[in-house]
């Protein structure tokens, strides 16, 4: 068997062994838990404990997926070699589905959080090559995008679309992106966020709303990276693991989302701020405070009932409502987002812009774009089909992220020291 069919074979074992454990499924709450909190007031815990979780049983036995998943990561590294650049990558993702599992099954529980922060990380984790903590930052970011200006913005775009009508805007706007019937969008009543991409389905929550900006974020956040990428994966000949997505890829995955929603001037102050609020969240929950204090720290700060409802309930789905558990996998998007624009700066200046466009030849790392390129030479691994515009035509993104480069030298407190007194005339009046 040569090294591509054995790379296939062993990829193809991974992807039957991952298929069953589906993580979101296995922490969601019924949409019911929602409407009874806030119809007392928010003053009752949503009634979800180790208990509830186990009677929301597995798709999969947790026992023999364990050794059936060491077993495939030491026949990786005994058929492909144990430095093998693609087997790394492989090897990679089989234990973090290992720690999935463990972490599944202790829902409810003190060890979920322990297995979240080994896979997503903590609030209180330091962005890469910064002092900055993630927590610092999203705080920053959290001010400035509750800015008086920046909740005037929000308020022209009001939620009045309904799901079905998003729906089908949806399928619209996605045409002349995907070829006919390669992806699909559709209702759900079954998702915590307002809409989720998996596999090659774009679901939509049936109770939501929605803005006309809401539904450009979903078309590019959603429609070009989550599925563009599953899509691109799937098109893979030998490295067939890159159409599914482990925790090692979350973090680019919805970074690159948030970067494509800013490039294409999708996004809107009061999404940035969710982002942010989401890592003050759980920064409060790994910090031992229970449901009912993050949603009333958020109702305090400005935030809607429901909206504050939805971040506790997405900090707290497979954790402990009383405190002392969460899940960390929405500090992704910050993480994400900076790592990824800091990798795109770094590819310009180390002159290597060809590199860029398999950010989105599958579900990968930063660490893992370099490797594909080089196998991309050899034939083994496929340039993506599905690319958003400026990773088509690199000269826009070049110049935008050589310019950000040059800039960021600059003082910008000076510059906003001198600006000041324009700034507070105007607010004046």
């Amino acid at each position: 068997m040569t090294y591509r069919e054995q790379l296939k074979a062993l990829s193809n074992e991974l992807l039957a062994l991952q298929k069953p454990i589906l993580v979101l499924d296995a922490i969601k709450w019924p949409y019911q838990y929602k409407v009874d909190f806030l119809a007392h007031g928010g003053t009752r815990l949503p009634p979800v404990d180790a208990a509830f979780y186990e009677k929301q049983r597995l798709n999969f036995d947790a026992a023999s997926t364990q050794a059936a998943l060491r077993d495939l990561q030491q026949r990786i590294r005994n058929s492909l070699g144990a430095s093998d650049p693609l087997g790394l990558m492989l090897q990679q993702t089989a234990e973090q589905y290992q720690l999935v599992v463990d972490m599944l099954q202790h829902r409810g529980k003190p060890g979920f959080m322990h297995n979240s922060q080994k896979l997503y990380g903590s609030a209180s984790d330091h962005l890469r090559g910064d002092r900055k903590t993630l927590l610092e930052l999203s705080e920053r970011l959290t001010h400035i995008f509750s800015l008086p200006a920046a909740l005037k913005l929000n308020t022209a775009y009001p939620k009045t679309i309904d799901a079905e009508t998003a729906v089908a805007q949806l399928r619209s706007r996605l045409e002349p992106y995907f070829p006919a019937g390669a992806i699909k969008v559709a209702l759900s009543d079954g998702i915590v966020s307002d809409a989720s991409a998996g596999g090659d389905t774009l679901k939509v929550n049936s109770q939501a709303h929605f803005s006309a900006l809401d539904i450009q974020v979903l078309e590019v956040h959603e429609g070009w990276v989550h599925l563009g990428t599953t899509l691109n994966g799937r098109a893979q000949p030998w490295a067939t693991w890159l159409s599914v997505g482990s925790p090692r890829i979350t973090a680019i995955q919805e970074g690159l989302a948030v970067l494509i929603e800013t490039l294409t001037f999708s996004s809107f102050p009061n999404r940035a701020r969710r982002i942010s609020d989401r890592v003050v969240a759980i920064d409060m929950a790994e910090r031992g405070a229970d449901f009912i204090e993050v949603y009333s720290y958020f109702t305090e700060k400005g935030l809607s009932e429901g909206d504050a409802y939805t971040i506790a309930q997405r900090t707290f789905r497979g954790g402990d409502v009383t405190g002392g558990s969460c899940f960390t996998k929405d500090l992704s998007y910050v993480r994400g987002f900076i790592e990824t624009v800091n990798f795109i700066k770094s590819a310009i200046l180390s002159d290597a812009p060809q590199v860029l466009p398999f950010l989105f030849a599958g579900k990968v790392t930063l660490d893992d774009i370099p490797v594909l390129y080089q196998y991309h030479l050899e034939g083994i691994i496929e340039a993506p089909t599905f690319l958003p515009p400026m990773f088509r035509d690199l000269n826009g993104l070049y110049v935008w992220f050589g310019f950000a480069s040059g800039l960021s030298s600059i003082d910008l407190n000076s510059i906003q020291q001198h600006f000041k007194d324009m700034f507070t005339a105007l607010r004046s009046h």
